[in-house]
């Protein structure tokens, strides 16, 4: 089969090695397409073009493509590409990849019984030389809740269960999930909240979630309870957060994410003794798995005309 003429466009701000290392993988998946970087390509060529494969991509690149119908990014959150896309009328397709799921309910695990197992406390009493053990508890005298019940935060669930916690979540719109005790709605978030020893957010940043967790709602938690964002920096409110912790709302917060990445050699995060910084790998896309779905994506295009968007612009997710 002869490639087709017009090109697709892969469009980043990545560095250069970061672009080669997807345009490799993207080409590998998809060999009967031209998978270009944006930058080789001409304005007659981006003339042409009604298909972008993005990560954090310029909008001024976007914009250079006026038949552009739809953006397939490769990254499961996709809140600046909302923000940056508006009324433009474009189509969004976000990654949805299990291997992303399962690797973010690995790192949901890990990070719990990082806590759950008072880790951090003893990384403390090690440097003081401090030979003290802790009271054990039992996971399932333990209840973990879980900010969102997507793809991510149903995974998360399922191995928290697993491993004998108690799990309780919180969504937007009512779910059930099998052993999960589920929420929904204002009233539902601060009964989910009430009964969160571990709080874990994996919640989309949109209009309605930035800020969601500020000094009222941090205050909603059990004493002593404790955080983990691998969700957005900006849905925790980040003055009301240190507050909480150095008055000891919170015991301990395990942060991947900020509202600034990198996060700034001054910023307060990284001297908190109660504060765990993680640099935003928690769930890292896996450059092959997320091809292949692309490719899949592409494919099913070519055959039916069909767009598989997946994102409600208006949602933001």
């Amino acid at each position: 089969m002869s490639r087709p003429v017009t090109p697709i466009p892969f469009v980043s701000q990545g560095d250069a090695a970061t672009v080669q290392a997807w345009l490799k993988a993207l080409r590998a998946a998809m060999p009967d397409e031209r998978v270009m970087d944006v930058a080789e390509l001409s304005e007659t060529e981006l003339a042409q073009c009604k298909l972008a494969v993005v990560a954090n991509p310029d909008p001024a690149e976007l914009k250079r493509m006026p038949q552009l119908e739809w953006v397939h990014s490769v990254w499961a959150g996709v809140e600046r590409l909302v923000e940056d896309l508006g009324d433009s009328g474009l189509k969004l397709t976000r990654l949805v990849d299990p291997r992303l799921a399962a690797t973010m309910a690995e790192a949901v695990l890990a990070w719990t019984l990082y806590l759950h197992r008072d880790m951090p406390l003893y990384a403390q009493r090690q440097r003081f030389r401090v030979w003290q053990a802790e009271e054990y508890v039992l996971p399932e005298q333990r209840t973990v809740g879980i900010l969102g019940l997507g793809t991510l935060g149903e995974a998360a669930a399922e191995v928290l269960l697993q491993a004998r916690f108690k799990v309780c979540g919180w969504s937007r719109t009512h779910r059930e999930l099998a052993g999960v005790r589920t929420f929904s709605g204002e009233q539902g978030l601060a009964g989910m909240l009430a009964m969160s020893d571990i709080l874990v957010c994996l919640l989309p940043l949109t209009s309605d979630t930035r800020g969601l967790l500020n000094a009222q709602r941090l205050a909603m938690l059990p004493p002593q309870s404790q955080l983990i964002n691998f969700a957005r920096g900006p849905i925790v409110d980040d003055q009301a957060l240190c507050e909480a912790l150095d008055s000891r709302v919170l015991r301990h917060a395990v942060l991947d994410v900020f509202a600034t990445e990198p996060l700034p050699a001054d910023s307060w995060h990284w001297t908190h003794p109660d504060v765990t910084v993680l640099p935003h790998c928690s769930a890292p896309t896996n450059r092959e798995t997320a091809s292949a779905i692309v490719a899949g994506n592409v494919r099913h295009y070519r055959q039916t005309g069909e767009i598989p968007a997946n994102v409600d612009i208006r949602r933001g997710y």
